[in-house]
């Protein structure tokens, strides 16, 4: 069964959408099966994935409206190496029509069970605020990775964004964990970087990924080309540290699994 992490941070422009779709394509280049699911609808992450959001005759939002099975909405991207949920701003009439709907924070955990079998991840690139589809998102999710600048408004709104995650994992899904916080944007010369990054070590500790992904043209440019840095320049620092964390975040799947059976015999 899939790993379904959301990747989530009600604030913008922190590198939420980057990451999502450059972490699907470094998971994809391990061999890994792996859905993208967009579920903002700016459709950024359809687009940078190679995917018209413009000439799309389904999207997620029939699947949480439940007009249309998921199987029969997810777009196959080869040259990115993973399969896409597109979204785009029919995402907003899905967020009025849902309203008023019974179990509407479950819409999208219900839709996607008859196909998480066929994946290794499942991918939700959440919009950036507190929406009804961010909660599908986060209600849907095993983990959240949560992308943030190393800058002072950012870990403003980090209490907030943890409060989300609380209020969700309290109401709608116990299993929600926090998976990872993960540094975007960062650059080390500057000494607020610097601070802000000593911080989130000491409150996050081993939830704090080690790999830290630069300012890179190539990783800016490459969703114009409708491609993961990994498909537009391999060789770019963006894409080599997309790779690191891939390989770092299932290094800590594989952790997690090799614990569990020594859980299970010393309780036995």
């Amino acid at each position: 069964m899939a790993k379904i992490f959301a990747i989530a941070n009600q604030k913008g422009g922190v590198g939420k959408t980057t990451t999502a779709v450059n972490l699907a394509a470094s998971l994809a280049a391990t061999r890994k099966r792996v859905l993208l699911i967009d579920l903002d609808p700016q459709g950024n992450a359809t687009t940078g994935s190679g995917v018209n959001k413009q000439d799309l005759a389904l999207t997620v939002c029939d699947v949480l409206l439940n007009r249309t099975p998921v199987s029969e909405v997810i777009v196959r991207v080869e040259t990115s190496g993973f399969d896409v949920l597109p979204g785009n701003a029919d995402l907003t009439a899905a967020e009025v029509g849902l309203l008023n709907e019974i179990g509407r924070e479950k819409r999208l955990s219900i839709a996607l069970k008859p196909v998480t079998d066929n994946y290794d991840f499942i991918l939700i690139d959440c919009p950036p605020s507190l929406s009804m589809l961010t909660v599908n998102g986060l209600s849907a999710a095993n983990g959240v990775i949560i992308p943030m600048q190393c800058e002072y408004f950012a870990l403003e709104g980090m209490a907030d964004l943890l409060g989300t995650i609380e209020g969700i994992r309290e109401m709608v899904n116990p299993a929600l964990e926090i998976e990872g916080v993960l540094r975007t944007m960062y650059d080390p010369r500057n000494s607020l970087t610097n601070d802000v990054s000593a911080q989130l070590t000491a409150h996050f500790q081993d939830k704090l990924y080690r790999t830290c992904i630069p300012r890179n043209v190539r990783l800016a440019e490459a969703p114009s080309f409708g491609l993961p840095a990994l498909v537009h320049d391999k060789t770019s620092r963006g894409a080599l540290a997309y790779l690191a964390l891939a390989g770092e975040v299932l290094r800590r799947l594989e952790g997690e699994n090799s614990a569990a059976p020594q859980t299970e015999s010393a309780a036995g």
